[in-house]
């Protein structure tokens, strides 16, 4: 599985652009025994038989998209404005590496410190007063490598740290993906559906859509989750913390889960001897908050990886984590299946 993350991770799909992720999933289940559908906003709807029909019709959720940015001006000098795709905190901005869809590498650049004042010197710099610099000389020089509405992406090379620590960009959600497509060449208990979706970072608009199509009893989405588990940080408002194993919420700011769902996540992790966890935060959201509310409503449930330095170019996760989160996936979704 860890293999298939860092593909995915290594692939760029900013929010509506996610064919690169999408073209990787068809080809690694290509020889696989499973039906795919692609609906007009690019969701992959699969379905895969299992050895038993299940009580209730079980979808599986992650989201293809990444943040990134879009380029929305170039000046005379062949610099180009950006903006945010997704939720991108402006202190992880500033001198990081972006690659456009064409390829071009650029360097997101502002004023030099010595030419700050002491009031800019106490704030961060916004997207908005960046700029991408890819060593043009003159608009036009910009514009053959770079057109209004192109994409650009973090570059944030996959690799391991030290003690079962990885880096990467973009392990929200690829991480998801990668469990979902390990589950897909396993042989399954149960019949299941897995839903790959589009455009998450911008309002869960993917989910919604495919929820809608599909009908299920019953949801799992997979995540990354902010951890807060750093220098600085109360360990009451820390959220989750590495190491600790798979998080699931309670409630977030899109969804008050199914409490059903949530104490069997955790009595299945206690039965496999796996380490679990939620939030001690009301924080954020999910494809949950479309899936929920689809037509009369679908029970879900969110199984999530910690992860720090989310939507950066430098997310970082911990191994045991994410496979184990692998594991309770599968059994609590079978759980689920035939509950």
């Amino acid at each position: 599985m860890l293999d298939l993350l860092e593909n995915l991770c290594n692939l760029c799909a900013v929010s509506g652009d996610e064919n690169d992720v999408r073209n990787y999933i068809k080809a690694e289940l290509k020889n696989i025994d499973c039906e795919i559908e692609s609906d007009n906003l690019g969701n992959l709807i699969i379905f895969k038989k299992g050895k038993n029909r299940p009580k209730n019709k079980v979808a599986i959720f992650a989201h293809m998209d990444e943040v990134g940015f879009v380029a929305s001006g170039i000046n005379s000098e062949g610099f180009i404005s950006l903006t945010a795709v997704g939720g991108i905190s402006d202190c992880v901005v500033f001198g990081r590496k972006i690659r456009f869809k064409s390829g071009v590498i650029g360097v997101l650049g502002g004023k030099p410190v010595h030419l700050l004042s002491e009031a800019e010197k106490e704030k961060q710099p916004s997207l908005s007063e960046l700029y991408a610099d890819i060593g043009a000389l003159y608009k036009e020089d910009a514009q053959d490598y770079v057109k209004l509405g192109d994409t650009a992406y973090f570059v944030g090379d996959f690799m391991d740290l030290k003690d079962g620590f990885i880096k990467s960009k973009a392990i929200d959600d690829r991480l998801g993906c990668a469990v979902m497509l390990d589950l897909l060449k396993s042989e399954l208990e149960y019949d299941m559906y897995f839903v790959f979706t589009v455009q998450e970072e911008v309002g869960t608009r993917g989910a919604g859509v495919a929820a809608h199509s599909l009908n299920p009893d019953f949801a799992l989405v997979l995540e990354a989750t902010t951890a807060c588990d750093i220098p600085g940080v109360e360990n009451e408002k820390q959220v989750c913390k590495l190491g600790h194993g798979t998080v699931v919420p309670f409630m977030d700011k899109g969804t008050v889960y199914d409490k059903e769902l949530y104490n069997l996540v955790f009595e299945t992790a206690a039965e496999l001897n796996l380490k679990c966890q939620t939030k001690t935060q009301i924080l954020g959201a999910n494809d949950s908050a479309a899936i929920h509310k689809t037509i009369g409503g679908v029970r879900t449930i969110c199984l999530s990886a910690p992860c720090r330095y989310l939507h950066s170019p430098s997310c970082a996760v911990n191994k045991t984590d994410l496979l184990e989160m692998r594991i309770l996936t599968e059994k609590s979704a079978y759980k689920i299946a035939n509950k």
